[in-house]
């Protein structure tokens, strides 16, 4: 094994910053995660709002990359993307993923399942004419997940949509939001010696099924 191998295979952490118990959370998983996102926005971490999303492809290869969620509710998880991108074209073959926060400072990971669909056009409408001129520039100018020559090619298409649409450019047709249901909730908290208090949230005909798991 080499040097910085065996330095990896080292590394260690006791987790002892909180705990989680049953009688302390909340029955309704949005709730819980309502109140660890803004837990974790108020303690400054980096990216709060950054979350893994991964998918599966036709081929039953999944994938993952980080996005920025951009709302919740009772409805679901949503974030925006490009509808041509590699998650894009695996959604619509396979319409379910699986969301993770890892909030490393607090100690804390929420992962989240369920089927995805898209938002209404006016939800990504609205949600695009919000973003600042040239986060909306950049939506026309990147073909996502496409091979390109260079780095060149996104600067001539900025320099084009940019010319062409001014102060005003409407959403891209394959451009918009997407938002998964959940299903299934995991909450993660890190204890000490490795015993981490792990609860799950299952969907059952009567709401949702809470149960302790083992970490």
């Amino acid at each position: 094994m080499s040097e910085p191998t065996q330095h990896i295979a080292s590394l260690r952490k006791s987790y002892e910053r909180a705990e989680l118990n049953e009688e302390a959370s909340h029955a309704d998983p949005l709730q819980q995660f309502d109140q660890w996102i803004k837990e974790a926005i108020a303690a400054e971490v980096p990216e709060p709002n950054a979350m893994t999303v991964a998918t599966v492809a036709a081929n039953g290869r999944p994938s993952t990359r980080v996005v920025l969620i951009k709302g919740y509710d009772e409805r679901g998880i949503v974030w925006y993307t490009n509808y041509e991108s590699r998650k894009g074209q695996e959604l619509a073959a396979n319409p379910f993923a699986a969301l993770q926060f890892h909030w490393v400072e607090l100690e804390r990971v929420v992962r989240i399942e369920g089927r995805v669909e898209k938002v209404s056009a006016e939800e990504s409408d609205e949600y695009f004419h919000s973003r600042p001129l040239d986060s909306r520039i950049g939506a026309w100018a990147s073909p996502q997940s496409q091979v390109i020559s260079g780095r060149s090619v996104l600067v001539a298409n900025a320099a084009k949509y940019g010319a062409k649409f001014l102060l005003q450019p409407p959403r891209p047709p394959h451009w918009g939001g997407y938002r998964l249901k959940p299903d299934n909730w995991q909450f993660w908290q890190g204890r000490k010696s490795r015993l981490h208090d792990r609860l799950r949230y299952t969907q059952v005909e009567a709401g949702w099924l809470r149960e302790r798991l083992a970490p």
